[in-house]
């Protein structure tokens, strides 16, 4: 079974770093793609980034370009997502997906998800 199990949100201030993890069982991050989204109250899920062995790293909004870097370690099977320089508008739920092979920037094409992790960035 493929698990996708997020950690490392919070409650931060403004201009703070957290780093998300996206622990991964019965995935192979050789072979697959994870992608980072969030989703804020109201507003619909948007791609982050994504990191893949074919594409390597694809990033997608302009927002976060600079401030958010993905990588992988593929010894724990695990997928960070380092965040610097926060702002309020970067409050939402955060989570990981994955999906076979290549990155998309389509929720709907992702397989499996985590739970999400709240982040919280206070001004």
């Amino acid at each position: 079974d493929v698990q996708l199990v997020e950690s490392g949100g919070g409650l931060v201030q403004t201009g703070g770093s957290l780093r998300l993890s996206c622990t991964t069982s019965g995935v192979t991050l050789d072979e697959d793609a994870i992608g980072w989204f969030r989703q804020a109250p109201g507003k619909e899920r948007e791609a982050l980034s994504c990191i893949s062995k074919i594409d390597g790293v694809l990033n997608y909004q302009d927002s976060v370009k600079g401030r958010f870097t993905i990588s992988t370690d593929n010894a724990k099977n695990t997928v960070y997502l380092q965040m610097n320089s926060l702002k309020p508008e970067d409050t939402a739920i955060y989570y990981c997906a994955v999906r076979r092979r290549r990155c998309v920037q389509v929720p709907d094409y992702f397989n499996a998800w985590g739970q999400g992790t709240q982040v919280t960035v206070s001004s």
